[in-house]
């Protein structure tokens, strides 16, 4: 009997072990069809070009900006002032005017650096409080959707509660609360975005649980935090990077308008929602310093929106063959 018992559970161990390098496998080949898929849309093409400047511009904005983002020129160059217009020598500025692609803000800066040093914040504040977000809001939902029963109703009761109100208008409460400052307002901004990215995982976790592979491990004896972190949530995975991608604009436009109220970053930090919050009287007497700040916000927002969207019908395989270029 025990010789019999010991070749079943060598098997059972053998199928188990086939059955998740076949796993593994279809999981690279799914990943890879994605891909494809992904970068035969123009659209999602475009916004990871898009993407990839930003990138490169904020990891070599020491070398591209030439000045300080914080240097007051005033001293430092002749004959500066005030919300000083571009200067370009390709375009005809005379050579013996320092060249500001940009302009001159309202304190003698640099614009263009001023900008430039803008993509290496919002990135940041992208990413970091996207990461928060779905961190906590993915260990929620799971936990929700896995034991279910009271602790599920808590959860998503008091999620459906942060839902409630709107997004930016909690932030706001959040940060009058804490203080202003760019890491209260990453934090508000974190906060605000749990609620999505619990109620996805919750989704996703109840639709992967009752699969055949989870029922296999269960019998086997793994454990409840096994299952869970290394079965369940592996397979859950698509929709949280669609909802992550997108989030990450819609992120860094909160923390635009934040800092736009002033409840944000602080001066002299150089990000795009202070540089629009202090110049935003000057709309019609000086225009450039209002609009190279908020182009620079819309492309960003805008690239993170295609790639999102792409990612989405790139990994939903029906949204793929219905909306195909």
């Amino acid at each position: 009997m025990n010789i019999t018992t010991e070749k079943k559970e060598v098997t059972g161990q053998i199928a188990d072990l086939k059955a998740e390098r076949l796993r593994s496998r279809e999981s690279v080949s799914i990943w890879r069809s994605a891909l494809r898929r992904l970068l035969r849309r123009k659209s999602a093409v475009l916004g990871l070009i898009m993407l990839g400047v930003l990138v490169f511009v904020a990891l070599t904005a020491d070398i591209i900006a030439p000045y300080d983002p914080e240097q007051v020129l005033i001293g430092v160059e002749e004959n500066v002032r005030m919300r000083q217009p571009p200067c370009i020598h390709l375009l005809g500025c005379p050579r013996d005017q320092p060249q500001h692609l940009m302009g001159l803000d309202g304190n003698v800066r640099d614009q263009f650096s001023r900008v430039i040093y803008g993509a290496r914040l919002s990135l940041l504040v992208g990413f970091t409080t996207v990461s928060f977000a779905i961190v906590i809001g993915t260990l929620l939902g799971s936990i929700a959707g896995y034991i279910g029963g009271r602790l599920d109703n808590f959860i998503m009761r008091l999620m459906d509660v942060l839902l409630a109100f709107p997004s930016l208008l909690l932030a706001i409460a959040i940060v009058s609360i804490l203080g202003p400052g760019l890491i209260n307002a990453l934090l508000a901004i974190g906060i605000v975005s749990i609620p999505a990215y619990a109620r996805v995982a919750r989704a996703s976790v109840l639709t992967v649980r009752g699969m055949e592979f989870v029922e296999a491990s269960r019998a086997l004896g793994g454990g409840t935090s096994y299952i869970l972190f290394s079965r369940i949530l592996p397979n859950s995975l698509t929709p949280l990077i669609v909802q992550g991608t997108l989030g990450i604009g819609t992120a860094i436009l909160d923390a635009a308008a934040l800092s736009f109220l002033g409840l944000g970053a602080q001066p002299p930090t150089p990000e795009w929602g202070t540089m629009l919050s202090a110049e935003r009287n000057q709309v019609f007497t000086a225009p450039h310093l209002v609009f190279y700040p908020g182009l620079a916000i819309m492309l960003t927002v805008l690239a993170f929106n295609l790639i999102g969207d792409g990612l989405r019908d790139a990994l939903d395989p029906r949204l793929a063959q219905s909306g195909a270029d």
